[in-house]
């Protein structure tokens, strides 16, 4: 659109001299004998008439700016060009002015290019044999436009190469340029586009980092100092020692030139001239090792992971990338600032960054799956090859070869997964999948079993510690070789009672505890995980799996536990709040992804059993004394839920706390060796609890206390039946029996003795009574005698889930 008036015949009068122009520095470029000749200035300006006028112009690459949720505390600037484009408004006028002084006197005055300054360099280029340009401001504007418009290395070149033909097609195009923009508009383009040297382009990125201020705030000396080193930003360079003279020398020189368009009176420019020449060289940060904190480095990697991830930015990795760091987005992410501090402070109170054990911990909002926290006591950076700094690797394997170890310097995401790391057990935390696997079956809070101090399982393994002795069966126990006993859902879940767990998941099926804990979030990444997951047929033989014998990462562990403190709604974790484009525009892609995967009375029963190991009860829940976390409660002062959990010889520690707002999950281990010697803590100052429960009640300050809703009756307490007795009849007849009862009968692959005949029903587990609806096992008699009938024979079914039998705290 044409922006100002022109006068018609000043434009054509134009055409015409730069087209006989044209002819005569074409003609003596290739002949100077005939230079002068008619000749040259007709053939001259029939070439310049054919001369292309449409002028291509791309959006120039601009920098990105990452910030915390409160959307102005900086987190990351990512860019391949340190460029950020203002208005004319945000440019101080000394700028324009100086600008104008250096490059272009008769700027307001020609219609892009300037006659008297072609003619006078074509006189002075033929008297001395040099070469002096006549660039106006427009030409020069021209020339970068073609070259950021540029699809091929070699129309780059073609943009800036010194040539007749260059200069010609400039002309043109500057000419056209003046019609259809206004002034002050191509003087805004101009200055947004300029190279200042030291990776500043743009006058933003050069106020910023010669100066550290907004280029509002320019003075005239300042302004002089940027606008001379346009012409020559790396011989002109304030900052080196060789260029510091040089830039004095230009802008002093500029100063003059603006006394002389009378952009400044005289006194103005004696008083900038003695102002002392001192710049701040303070080149923006790029990237995530450059991020505000370090620490915050492991949350902008996985901004960066998840970028890269994204359709919406293009259909490759390297689309992406480069919309990323060209795009010019504001991206406000989710990092929320008093919980990533109060994470990076609690993490490094229990293990500190020489530490070869990583306490890792991740933060999720339920509701909306944004990532409000990721702290690991590492610094986020690449250790230097050529001086090391970290520490030899802890894996004796590679420690006898000198290879180093990822601490204390590191940009692997050990949180959330990705480049080899596959995650770390969360022993008893799994626990929970198996409590909704038998909510979603029917089977309330508090259904009751016997739970014995080893259970034998019908789950097969090889022969091995895990196993009942002399056979291929799955035996796990309790930490500490203890009975279980009477155990509810509530109290076997405060107790962290493995040989509850165990036969509660072989009731409902491990394939739907492994179906509810990938609904919650859980991903599997190891070949040995994902092949046991992959069909309902492999999952249902994990019998470990309810003990957290898979791995997983903090991040995950987080958004599953996330889901169901969110009534059962999943999220996908999402590191943004917002992304506005240049143009302020708001992208969809930051919105929630979110789904309902369980009904929101199993979610709530669920969160109800889990107040139970972290020291907190509702009106509804039977909780019992013992409880493996009963300090958390007590140091978030809010309300909680969460689990604890460990594997074999504690090599790793885990804790879950989350409140309605926040769920906090971390993880301690040896990221370079997960089959450390070091046991992992977890109530003690160097353990995993102190972190996690830490980092929680920094995130709740100021935040409202908000109670987690209490499940209803039924899915608590059940429709509570009897079991009709089955001793010593068929099991057809007994499978018909319970059908007719109201329960759903399932056949145990494995005999009991009892004085039943042989292949006949021995009696069921449970017994006695039940929710009506739920899983009633039927135990198959091998006629060998002994245990009498309708008992359980070798008491009632419990598990671990880790090799070596033990339990997940």
């Amino acid at each position: 659109m044409r922006k100002r008036d022109h006068n018609v015949l000043t434009n054509a009068a134009s055409l015409l001299v730069c087209g006989l122009l044209a002819g005569v520095v074409v003609a003596a470029a290739a002949f100077p004998a005939v230079a002068m000749s008619g000749l040259a200035a007709k053939a001259g300006a029939e070439t310049f008439g054919a001369l292309p006028t449409e002028l291509t112009v791309a959006r120039a690459p601009q920098i990105s700016y990452l910030l915390a949720s409160d959307g102005k505390t900086p987190l990351a600037t990512m860019y391949d060009e340190n460029r950020r484009d203002v208005k004319l408004a945000d440019i101080s006028p000394y700028m324009q002015k100086a600008i104008i002084a250096a490059e272009d006197h008769d700027f307001y005055k020609h219609n892009g290019v300037d006659i008297n300054g072609v003619a006078r360099a074509f006189v002075n280029n033929q008297s001395d044999g040099g070469r002096q340009g006549a660039s106006t401001l427009t030409m020069q504007y021209v020339r970068m436009a073609i070259a950021y418009s540029a699809t091929h290395p070699a129309d780059v070149v073609a943009a800036t190469e010194d040539t007749s033909a260059r200069k010609l097609r400039e002309m043109r195009l500057a000419l056209q340029v003046d019609k259809e923009f206004s002034k002050d508009e191509i003087l805004t383009r101009y200055l947004n586009l300029a190279a200042f040297g030291n990776g500043a382009y743009g006058i933003y990125a050069a106020s910023q980092v010669y100066f550290g201020k907004p280029p509002s705030k320019l003075t005239i000396e300042e302004a002089a100092l940027l606008a001379g080193m346009v012409k020559a930003p790396t011989t002109n360079d304030p900052t080196t020692e060789s260029g510091y003279p040089a830039a004095l020398e230009r802008r002093d020189y500029v100063i003059d030139n603006m006394v002389e368009t009378k952009a400044i009176t005289q006194p103005e420019a004696d008083a900038a001239k003695a102002v002392e020449l001192k710049v701040k060289d303070k080149r923006t940060p790029n990237g995530c090792v450059a991020a505000n904190v370090n620490s915050w480095g492991f949350f902008c990697d996985y901004f960066y992971r998840w970028w890269m991830q994204q359709e919406t930015f293009g259909s490759t990795t390297y689309d992406r990338e480069r919309r990323l760091k060209s795009g010019g987005y504001t991206v406000v992410t989710s990092i929320d600032v008093q919980a990533q501090r109060g994470a990076d402070k609690a993490v490094r109170k229990a293990k500190s960054e020489k530490s070869k054990e990583a306490a890792m911990v991740a933060v999720v909002e339920p509701g909306s799956g944004r990532v409000r926290a990721l702290a690991v006591n590492r610094q986020f950076k690449l250790d230097d090859p050529r001086n090391p700094n970290n520490k030899i690797s802890s894996d004796p394997a590679k420690s006898r070869k000198g290879i180093r170890g990822n601490y204390p310097a590191t940009v692997n995401p050990l949180l959330t997964g990705g480049d080899g790391i596959t995650g770390y057990q969360a022993g008893s935390t799994f626990k929970i999948f198996t409590i909704v696997a038998a909510l979603e079956k029917g089977i309330p809070l508090s259904y009751s079993m016997n739970a014995p101090q080893q259970f034998r399982s019908e789950y097969k393994i090889q022969p091995g510690p895990a196993a009942c002795p002399g056979t291929n069966l799955y035996c796990p126990t309790n930490s500490g070789l203890r009975a279980g006993g009477p155990q509810n859902m509530w109290t076997a879940f405060a107790q962290s009672v493995n040989t509850f767990f165990v036969p509660l998941q072989q009731q409902v099926g491990a394939e739907n505890v492994v179906d509810a804990a990938k609904r919650a979030g859980i991903q599997f990444r190891t070949d040995e995980d994902l092949r046991l997951s992959g069909t309902k047929q492999d999952a249902h033989q994990w019998g470990a799996f309810t003990l957290g014998v898979s791995q997983t990462t903090p991040l995950d562990l987080a958004n599953a536990y996330a889901t169901l403190a969110a009534d059962g709604k999943y999220c996908e974790p999402i590191p943004v709040q917002e992304i506005r484009d240049p143009d302020g525009n708001k992208l969809d892609v930051a919105n929630p992804r979110c789904e309902k995967r369980f009904s929101t009375e199993v979610a709530r029963a669920a969160v109800d059993a889990a107040r139970c190991p972290v020291g907190d009860n509702s009106s509804t829940s039977k909780c019992g004394g013992s409880r493996t976390a009963s300090r958390v409660k007590g140091i978030v002062d809010a309300p909680v839920a969460g689990k604890s959990g460990t594997t074999d010889s504690e090599k790793t520690a885990a804790l879950v706390a989350m409140t309605k707002q926040y769920a906090v999950a971390g993880i301690m281990a040896d990221p370079d060796w997960p089959q450390t010697n070091v046991e992992m803590g977890h109530d003690v100052p160097n353990g995993i609890n102190p972190p996690v429960q830490e980092t929680l009640r920094d995130a709740m300050k100021g935040k409202d206390r908000i109670q987690f809703e209490p499940p209803g009756q039924k899915i608590s307490e059940g429709d509570q039946r009897s079991i009709p007795g089955v001793s010593c009849i068929s099991v057809d007849q007994a499978k018909s029996r319970l059908k007719d009862a109201g329960f759903e009968p399932v056949v145990s692959d494995t005999k009991v003795k009892s004085s039943c005949p042989p292949n006949t029903a021995h009696g069921t587990s449970p017994d006695g009574r039940t929710i009506k609806g739920g899983v009633v096992t039927i135990q198959v008699s091998n006629g060998g005698g002994g245990a009498t009938p309708g008992n359980p024979a070798g008491g009632q079914p419990g598990n671990t889930g880790r090799p070596g039998g033990r339990p997940g705290g």
